[in-house]
């Protein structure tokens, strides 16, 4: 079942689910082909960089094609960036890397009051939807595994923020960032991509977790 408007009417806008989904079509293109998004409600952008493992005294302007290009450079190196910009009282955070699917680094980003919620599509096509309240995770979840969910036994978990969403493999991450944007309020916007961002270095998972499991479990 897809819902005829966002459940929200004050996050979402007047919007059919339909419209939400056909304005992120370029999602679904074949480039950028691996990407994190993520939008945060109740910090600034200095909290947010500190939560993500970066130094915000440290930050410089950068496009995204600018960071893939750098970190292409350093490919088998823990070398990953992290451009960041507020808006409409949130600040969205944007990789070319993984940092902000992690849920340790959801937590830490939503802890003390926050929101937090990430889209994440890697190289290899995988994706993961992810929420975080509070410092705690709220939901993670594949939308590549959902397309056929009634038909599996068991059927797989989904958080209650995903009710009346259907996903299609076609158009998994405009359906993905639809979702975002009808949790959030926030309408993301590709010519980010193109604009030079405040962008951090990152330090890698492995300094900022060591060995710890717990930091990569819901």
């Amino acid at each position: 079942m897809t819902p005829d408007a966002p459940r929200n009417p004050e996050r979402g806008g007047a919007a059919s689910w339909e419209d939400l989904v056909a304005r992120y079509a370029w999602a679904d293109a074949d480039e950028p082909d691996a990407y994190t998004f993520s939008v945060i409600a109740g910090k600034t952008e200095d909290e947010v960089i500190r939560a993500f493992g970066g130094d915000p005294g440290a930050s410089r302007l950068m496009t995204f094609a600018e960071t893939v290009e750098e970190q292409a450079a350093h490919l088998y190196e823990d070398y990953e960036l992290l451009r960041v910009l507020t808006g409409d009282r949130h600040v969205i955070a944007i990789e070319w890397g993984y940092h902000g699917s992690i849920p340790e680094i959801a937590r830490r980003t939503s802890a003390d009051g926050g929101e937090f919620f990430s889209v994440h599509r890697n190289v290899n096509a995988r994706y993961q939807v992810m929420r975080a309240l509070d410092g705690h995770v709220d939901g993670m979840f594949d939308p590549f595994e959902l397309e056929d969910a009634a038909w599996k036994d068991p059927e797989p978990d989904v958080p209650a923020w995903t009710e009346g969403v259907a996903f299609h493999m076609e158009t998994l991450c405009a359906e993905s960032f639809a979702l975002m944007e009808r949790t959030m309020g926030v309408a993301i916007d590709p010519g980010w991509m193109d604009m030079a961002l405040r962008t951090v270095r990152l330090t890698s998972p492995s300094e900022l977790f060591g060995q710890s499991e717990a930091a990569w479990l819901p």
